[in-house]
């Protein structure tokens, strides 16, 4: 049987078993929680009613979290002449076409978060798909990573857009900042995600869509959301 640690069982005394909170004193509980000697990531799990096996059952998105992840992300930027300067002068910190594919090919290199490029370039992108794939880290329409605006999709990665899809057993699993950020930051970041993945809903899905909530920190303990009532709010702007 798993045991937990002194620290672990400290923090986790506040929270009461099997208990659901409101967002706002979820994170009130969250942030007491964490107690590592590093800036815990602040992650929620959502389970949700869907059966991803179909493919009118899957949820998938993005969201821009208004106070971005704390998280620097790495940008790979694949383009070319103008829409390669306009890559870089949004702040992406690889930018090339050829040059990019041939050192990922020869070096297995994927020193990046994130990669986004114009559509011109996806035939060469795709000579590399069987190394980004499986990382995750294949430019897609769907995810906004694949188009003419590239100065504005990296202008958004770097200012805490996120990706969020359901995996196959119907958990999304995404971070949304971190235990030094404010009770309100955190607050307004976890309500966007929220919001996202409402929207999101597939219109095949029936009965309950969002069964539960649960928010975490890397090392503390998970408190549970008041699904309910986290979907009937909004972000206030």
């Amino acid at each position: 049987m798993r045991t937990h640690g002194k620290r672990y069982l400290e923090a986790a005394k506040p929270i009461e078993p099997g208990k659901v909170y409101e967002t706002q004193e979820t994170v009130r509980l969250v942030k007491q929680a964490a107690r590592a000697k590093f800036d815990e990531t602040v992650e929620v799990a959502l389970r949700l009613g869907v059966d991803p096996k179909h493919a009118d059952q899957q949820v998938r998105g993005t969201v821009v979290l208004p106070h971005g992840t704390g998280k620097r992300v790495r940008v790979a930027a694949f383009a070319k002449g103008e829409k390669a300067k306009e890559a870089q002068d949004a702040g992406a910190d690889f930018v090339g076409a050829e040059d990019l594919i041939q050192k990922i090919q020869q070096e297995q290199w994927t020193d990046f978060d994130v990669a986004v490029a114009t559509p011109d370039v996806m035939n060469l992108v795709g000579r590399v798909g069987r190394i980004l794939g499986p990382r995750g880290l294949m430019p897609n329409p769907k995810a906004g990573t694949v188009t003419m605006d590239i100065g504005r999709a990296v202008r958004e990665v770097k200012a805490g857009k996120i990706e969020f899809r359901v995996d196959k057993t119907g958990i999304v699993h995404v971070p949304i900042g971190k235990a030094s950020f404010s009770e309100e930051a955190l607050h307004e970041n976890l309500q966007a995600l929220i919001d996202a993945i409402v929207r999101a809903k597939p219109a095949a899905a029936k009965g309950q869509y969002i069964k539960s909530i649960a928010v975490s920190t890397t090392m503390g303990p998970g408190v549970r959301v008041d699904a309910v009532k986290a979907q009937a709010a909004k972000v206030v702007a």
